[in-house]
């Protein structure tokens, strides 16, 4: 990993880029083998590394100093992550690790006081896990307005039932966020307005975890399908006023794609890597790889999927980080980035052969990640009819697009 500063960067963001890369490159990547192993070896590593990240003031970027994180914009936590995620092991050595930390955020802009003394503290401190519950396995994902998971007000309490699939770390968790419907009978409105996410205890009465749902073959992992079954909680787990659940998830899932996206830059740009060092040291039919016209097309193509995916990302999160409305660019990324990804990646596997589909290498991990992420925060296809709506709608105006906002 070869990292120099960005001309047009601050100088504090250059700082945070080189400093987190020399933990990662020095401390994380030597050690990936090792950690895995989850040996009593691995155990010290981990609290090695945890202690050092600490020390650089580089720990839970996503947070505001005054609950322990580093306090940093918007960008700066942008241009972090494609550093971190040189490894799948660097989010959760620097405490950034999903779904907690956006279970996080959403507890710190909707969370009354009493929820982050509850809810909020002990989740930072790694005394709590928390889950995400909003995917239902009999209604389409990608149209959070037909979740029919209900939440019932009965005196001082929520009596919430329904049927959620793919809950994100629902084996661990000590409470889940779920989305619910908490419309009242013959309530008008628009749908959006009716949804609102409760946090739950997941040892409350009619919790029920039916499974761990399998990914990629995998079983055993942590997203799980949940029933809820007249599970009843106070009022108070309401998090913000009634109907503001969609808006909640709106704002984690915009930022998160962002976040997403340089972190599949990251990954791309690991892969990139790999397969360079492959191509000028790997003996092949009279001579190196780097000599063959075709290894060149895929080091020319890869650089100019690389490239394109970052400065699309980068410009997206400019756009947030201003007053103008990122939906267009938002989807976009959301669109490119993980197909570019998968081809950087699997040009790479190519060049590898059978090392690249073998777990001596994370190039597997990254081909499964980049096609998982069509799926994940909404499929391509709605995000295609996001972009197409909006632009059209400016022509309808009688206006044009503006490529330069």
């Amino acid at each position: 990993m070869q990292i120099s500063p960005i001309p047009t960067l601050s100088d504090e963001i250059n700082d945070i880029r080189t400093r987190t890369a020399n933990i990662v490159a020095e401390k994380i990547i030597p050690n990936e083998r090792e950690i895995y192993s989850k040996s009593e070896n691995s155990s010290s590593i981990r609290k090695e590394i945890r202690e050092e990240v600490k020390k650089e003031k580089l720990w839970a970027p996503h947070l505001p100093e005054e609950y322990g994180g580093m306090g940093i914009g918007f960008m700066a936590h942008a241009y972090m992550n494609e550093i971190l995620a040189w490894s799948p092991l660097s989010n959760r050595l620097f405490g950034v690790i999903a779904p907690n930390s956006g279970n996080q955020k959403v507890l710190l802009k909707y969370g009354s006081e009493d929820q982050k003394k509850k809810w909020l503290e002990p989740l930072i401190s790694g005394e709590m896990e928390s889950a995400f519950s909003m995917t239902e396995p009999d209604n389409a994902g990608s149209d959070p307005r037909s979740i029919q998971t209900t939440a019932k007000k009965d005196g001082d309490e929520w009596v919430i039932n329904g049927h959620k699939v793919m809950t994100s770390n629902g084996i661990k968790a000590d409470f889940a966020i779920v989305m619910c419907r908490t419309e009242e009978e013959g309530e008008d409105g628009e749908v959006n307005s009716k949804m609102t996410q409760i946090i739950v205890p997941t040892d409350t009465p009619g919790f029920n975890v039916i499974r761990s749902v399998p990914i990629w073959g995998h079983t055993g992992g942590d997203h799980v399908e949940i029933k809820y079954e007249n599970v009843r909680v106070p009022v108070e787990n309401q998090l913000g006023a009634r109907g503001t659940g969609h808006a909640a998830a709106q704002d984690r899932l915009g930022a998160g794609r962002v976040f997403h996206c340089m972190n599949s830059i990251g990954q791309m740009w690991r892969a990139f890597d790999l397969m360079l060092q492959r191509t000028i040291t790997r003996e092949v039919h009279g001579g190196k790889l780097e000599t063959k016209q075709l290894i060149q097309g895929f080091i020319a193509d890869s650089y100019i999927d690389i490239q394109t995916a970052r400065l699309m990302t980068i410009h997206c999160a400019e756009v947030m980080d201003s007053e103008n409305d990122p939906r267009v660019d938002i989807s976009a990324i959301k669109i490119y980035v993980p197909d570019a990804m998968h081809r950087v990646v699997d040009r790479a596997i190519q060049v590898y052969g059978w090392k690249g589909v073998s777990a001596d290498l994370p190039l597997f991990g990254m081909y499964q990640g980049a096609r998982t992420l069509r799926l994940a925060d909404g499929p391509d296809e709605v995000h295609r009819i996001l972009i197409a709506k909006q632009v059209l709608k400016k022509y309808h105006q009688g206006l044009s697009w503006d490529f330069g906002i």
